[in-house]
């Protein structure tokens, strides 16, 4: 049987809003620029969208790599969207970046984690590239460059 998956939204004021995932309890705030009625005190839908797609992606690619027993220090990646003028603003292109350092890093397992999460596993991924081309680029940095 399919999960269900149920939110609750609530404004606060103008299009500053909260919702939570009633599974988990967890608040998110989100917000509009201040010519719709926002007070920018929150992420907008829009980027929302896009931090779930990373999340989601990253939630496939960390486990695989470490699976490989991969020497990944830390991970990150980068997300770039342009959206077109007209309305809907909905975006033409989305490009993610994976970062990952370590040293002794195999490109290969890199590029087949990415594969894998993209093709098979990132549900968000495959909601988002229904409707917009999603392009993918990874770097491999040195355990020493890491932020952590």
């Amino acid at each position: 049987m399919p999960s269900e998956k149920n939110i609750h939204l609530s404004q606060v004021a103008g299009v500053t809003l909260v919702g939570r995932s009633l599974k988990s309890n967890h608040w998110v705030v989100l917000d509009g620029e201040p010519e719709f009625g926002g007070s920018l005190a929150g992420t907008t839908p829009k980027e929302l969208l896009l931090i779930a797609l990373a999340g989601c992606t990253a939630n496939d690619v960390i486990p695989i790599l470490k699976k490989k027993r991969s020497p990944v220090r830390h991970f990150e990646i980068n997300v770039k969207a342009h959206d077109r003028d007209e309305y809907p603003k909905i975006f033409t292109d989305v490009h993610v970046e994976y970062v990952v350092y370590g040293d002794g890093i195999n490109p290969a397992d890199v590029e087949r984690a990415i594969e894998l999460s993209t093709t098979k596993y990132c549900s968000v991924s495959a909601i988002v590239g229904a409707s917009v081309k999603i392009t993918h680029s990874y770097r491999i940095e040195p355990a020493a460059a890491s932020p952590k």
